[in-house]
């Protein structure tokens, strides 16, 4: 298996659309191989710039990255998008709209798309979507495209995987204290007001402009870009926008030291998930359920947490 996974790394440095396919659902599955596949190709990374997107249902997220797409491809750039779909909370299955609504693109070469399962990730964003995009990079794409589920809460995940982050807003999204309480004001590097043409656009885009004065004082000043993705209106400024970010964010090493804080939590999600994959051992998982189905519990949850923590604690 150990040449299969480094021919494997080799087609995808070849930038083998299969072999990026196969590591993803390799990725998906978590299996043993994809660990090492990545250790592989990671110093081949660290080249493609990454836009995270995200924004309330029905802002018109896949429109917009589907249009966006068309324009990277006129200017001969590679594109990689990872579209992620919520998860039925009933079958644990994903949807995958987003590639329905991406099929005019499905047949460029020079496009890679893949739609995953958010499986409940906290922030909207997959917890594999990182090293899918690591693969993406290695394979030699130049834009990799985090869609997100745009839940409408904490985006965290968003900001933590991009180097920069797009913000959708609507006419009818609502009160924008809300979008400011719900973190999307706060991680947004650059806003687009989709569905520019319908009334209470103007409004909205003023109380945007207002919130983005509440903010902490930060060089980079965010525009408010007005945008009609279904006729595709708009998006060239929305593309200059996202290249004025880059331009700060290198004339200050801001994207240096955000790459490196991304790597930081990515290193820590990995010893955490770690070791939690070897904390639940058979017998634990044995003793949590005979705990569950005890009449009158002796313990407290706090008590049995303790007592099943002490000998992995004392171990360290």
């Amino acid at each position: 298996m150990k040449k299969t996974v480094e021919n494997l790394g080799a087609q995808i440095l070849k930038g083998d659309r299969l072999a990026v396919a196969r590591v993803m659902t390799l990725i998906e599955n978590d299996d043993d191989h994809a660990f090492e596949l990545l250790n592989i190709l990671f110093p081949h990374t660290g080249t493609a710039y990454r836009l995270g997107i995200t924004g309330p249902p029905g802002a018109g997220k896949s429109t917009l990255t589907s249009h966006l797409t068309k324009i990277l491809r006129n200017d001969k750039c590679r594109v990689g998008i990872i579209a992620v779909d919520p998860t039925s909370p009933f079958t644990g299955g994903a949807i995958l709209g987003d590639r329905i609504r991406m099929n005019d693109l499905t047949l460029d070469q020079g496009v890679f798309i893949r739609s995953v399962a958010s499986r409940g990730s906290s922030g909207g964003l997959a917890r594999q979507a990182n090293e899918m995009a690591d693969i993406l990079d290695a394979a030699g794409y130049d834009i990799i495209i985090f869609e997100t589920v745009g839940v409408g809460q904490v985006e965290l995940d968003v900001a933590a995987a991009a180097d920069t982050t797009m913000v959708l807003m609507v006419p009818e999204s609502g009160d924008i204290i809300q979008g400011l309480k719900a973190g999307l004001m706060e991680i947004a590097d650059v806003f687009v007001l989709n569905k520019s043409d319908r009334p209470g656009a103007e409004r909205m885009k003023m109380d945007i402009e207002y919130v983005l004065h509440l903010r902490d004082a930060d060089p980079w000043s965010p525009k408010v870009m007005e945008t009609i993705a279904h006729q595709a209106a708009g998006i060239t400024e929305v593309w200059k926008e996202v290249q004025r970010h880059q331009t700060y964010l290198l004339s200050t090493d801001n994207l240096k030291r955000k790459r490196e804080q991304r790597l930081k939590i990515r290193i820590e999600r990995i010893i955490r998930d770690k070791i939690e994959k070897q904390f639940w051992t058979v017998r634990r998982r044995e003793i949590l359920q005979a705990y569950l189905k005890e009449e009158k519990k002796e313990l407290s949850p706090y008590r049995l947490s303790e007592e099943m923590l002490s000998k992995i604690l004392s171990d360290i």
